[in-house]
């Protein structure tokens, strides 16, 4: 079976009473993917908009009866959690049957996990959400969680070709989930495509979305890092697309250089408080605790303070538009070999606390995905949906 074989999103349209279909195409693909850490002997699932609809969770939230071991040699051994995390509880209570837990990078910072991407198997699904990404490409699941920190849900699901999205900060609870940076963590979700995400988000009380000519901010990423030509051509193709479609677009005009800085440093002094600096942690991780522990006070109140300033710009721009079309990732997944791609096309809009939302149907000429991504006013995640399923039918036509 080659790598095309892999790739077979699952709608969720399809998936309910799914559970022993997911159980058996994990039997059978998972040895090459590598998507998930452990499985729930007895599922279940209930009534609910969700019924019967199988859900991958990520390895830093808990499910109850499984362990919690974020990707971490340090926590081998760690005993079953004994209750579920906020948001499992609410996806049990929509009629989700949880599968079992995804791969997730060390602590969902930068290490790789052993997850590979379904479009090619030499190539990493990202980070730190890998296996959700990859277990939704591969069909395994049409529903998983993810969070994001840096840009932990928008780059696996670019460079795996398949939607996601990061909420608004505090949308959806966090307790239960093991923090990385607790002023900047926040949920996630992954499905087939935007419209999926727009039903499940709904029935965890998110907003409802129907696709719309959205009003729209176009930013290249260039001026904050060395995007592929392909990255480009793609988001200028898209851009000239919706154009002609009919939607209004405008050049994104506040400065976001400053913000990549700033993001890392508080997401680093954030994480030197939260993680335990204990011996067997892997490289990536190991420096930036460092790094984050010789960040002063002063320094992490000015990232704080700048951060705040350009929200402020950002939000009033954002009472312009409904969504900001950007680069998802600096370009295809890279090889495995070199880590988990840079999330630096999302620290910026991750700092300000905007929501994110990849959305697939772009391609290089190979034929691996090039994920663009919209970013959108907190307080108008409803907009950000539509513009996404508007998005999305553009691509796919």
């Amino acid at each position: 079976m080659d790598s095309a074989d892999l790739v077979s999103p699952w709608r969720l349209a399809d998936a309910h009473h799914g559970g022993e279909v997911a159980r058996r195409r994990i039997g059978q693909l998972d040895d090459r993917v590598r998507a998930w850490v452990a499985l729930l002997d007895d599922p279940s699932s209930g009534a609910g908009p969700l019924a019967g609809v199988p859900v991958g969770v990520k390895d830093i939230i808990d499910v109850a009866g499984l362990p919690t071991v974020c990707g971490s040699s340090t926590r081998a051994g760690a005993p079953p959690a004994t209750t579920d995390a906020a948001i499992v509880r609410l996806l049990r209570e929509a009629g989700a049957e949880i599968v079992g837990k995804t791969v997730t990078t060390e602590f969902a910072c930068l290490d790789p996990g052993p997850t590979r991407n379904p479009h090619d198997l030499a190539r990493t699904p990202g980070g730190s959400s890998s296996g959700s990404a990859a277990a939704v490409a591969a069909g395994m699941v049409p529903l998983a969680l993810g969070s994001q920190t840096a840009g932990s849900v928008v780059r696996p699901a670019s460079f795996c070709g398949v939607a996601g999205l990061a909420v608004t900060r505090g949308t959806l609870s966090t307790a239960g989930v093991q923090p990385l940076a607790p002023g900047l963590d926040t949920l996630g979700l992954l499905a087939a495509t935007v419209e999926d995400l727009a039903v499940a988000y709904g029935a965890l009380g998110g907003p409802e979305a129907e696709p719309a000519t959205p009003r729209l901010f176009a930013w290249d990423g260039t001026e904050v890092a060395d995007v592929s030509p392909a990255m480009r051509e793609a988001h200028a193709r898209a851009v000239d697309r919706a154009r002609g479609r009919g939607a209004p677009i405008g050049t994104w005009d506040v400065d976001l250089r400053q913000a990549v800085t700033d993001h890392h440093t508080v997401m680093a002094a954030e994480a030197a408080d939260v993680v335990p600096a204990v011996p067997g942690l892997g490289e990536r991780l190991t420096a930036m605790l460092a790094e984050g522990r010789a960040v002063t006070p002063s320094a992490l109140a000015g990232a704080r303070e700048r951060a705040d300033a350009t929200r402020a710009a950002a939000l009033a721009r954002l009472e312009d538009a409904d969504a900001v079309v950007v680069p998802g990732a600096l370009g295809v997944a890279p090889l495995a070999t070199e880590g988990t791609g840079d999330p630096v096309l999302s620290r910026p809009w991750h700092l300000l606390g905007l929501p994110a939302l990849a959305v697939p149907g772009a391609r290089d000429a190979a034929g691996l995905p090039l994920g663009l991504a919209l970013i959108g006013h907190p307080d108008r995640e409803d907009a950000l949906l539509s513009a996404g399923c508007w998005l999305e039918s553009l691509l796919r036509s």
